[in-house]
C-alpha cells in the first residue's frame, strides 16, 4: 500500500498480485498533484486498474472522471449507485473543471460480491458498508489488516456522540475483521494493539 499525497484527501494504492486499486482521489482540479505524487512513487496511471470511492462527496471522488477517460475503471459499489452525481451541482457553482461521472461504465458489485472481485485482481479483503458518515460510505477492509475507512470518527469518539448507534455498528463491523491499522482519510493512521 502507498499513500499518494498531494491534497487534502489520504488516497491510497494498492497493488494487487493481478491489478492496482486507487482508492479515493481529492478535489476536481488535483490532477497536477496527482500525477506528481504518482511520479513520486514510480506509479503510471497505467498501474490503476480500479478507483474506489469511499463515498460520493467531493473530496473523495474529485478526479474520478478524468481517470476514467484515461482507461481507468470506477468500482461502483451498488449502495452508492444514487449518489454518484451528489457534487455535481457543487462543482458546477465552482471555478474547477469538472465531469460528470458516467456510472454506466462503472464496475459495479455488492459488498458481498466484494471479496471474489478483490481477489481477481490479487487483492485479499473486502468491501462493507459504513453509513455512520454517510449513507453511501464503504470501508475497505485487507487481510493484511490494513483498513481503508473513509470519513468514518474515530472508534475513541463513540462514547462522546450521544445515541450515535450507527457509528458503534460500523466499527464493531470494521473491528471483527481484526485490523491492525486504520487509515483515515483526513486523520492520521491508528495503529490498533
Amino acid at each position: 500500500m502507498i499513500e499518494l499525497k498531494y491534497g487534502n484527501t489520504r488516497t491510497f494504492f494498492i497493488r494487487g498480485n493481478h491489478g492496482g486499486l486507487l482508492v479515493d482521489t481529492d478535489y476536481a482540479g488535483t490532477l497536477a498533484a496527482f500525477y506528481k505524487a504518482l511520479k513520486n512513487n514510480h506509479i503510471k496511471v497505467r498501474d490503476i486498474d480500479y478507483v474506489l470511492a469511499t463515498h460520493y462527496h467531493p473530496d473523495h471522488m474529485g478526479l474520478i472522471s478524468e481517470l476514467m477517460e484515461q482507461g481507468v475503471k470506477l468500482l461502483l459499489i451498488d449502495v452508492q449507485k444514487d449518489y454518484v452525481h451528489f457534487p455535481d451541482e457543487l462543482f458546477a457553482r465552482g471555478r474547477l473543471t469538472y465531469t460528470p461521472i458516467d456510472e454506466s461504465l462503472a464496475t459495479t458489485i455488492s459488498c458481498a460480491e466484494s471479496r471474489d472481485f478483490l481477489k481477481q485482481i490479487g487483492i485479499s479483503g473486502e468491501i462493507i458498508r459504513t453509513t455512520s458518515h454517510s449513507d453511501d460510505s464503504v470501508s475497505l477492509v485487507l487481510d493484511d489488516g490494513d483498513c481503508f475507512v473513509g470519513d468514518t470518527e474515530p472508534f475513541e469518539y463513540i462514547e462522546a456522540y450521544q445515541d450515535n448507534y450507527q457509528l458503534q455498528k460500523d466499527w464493531e463491523h470494521i473491528l471483527s475483521f481484526q485490523p491492525r491499522r486504520i487509515l483515515y482519510a483526513h486523520r492520521p493512521e491508528k495503529i490498533i494493539e
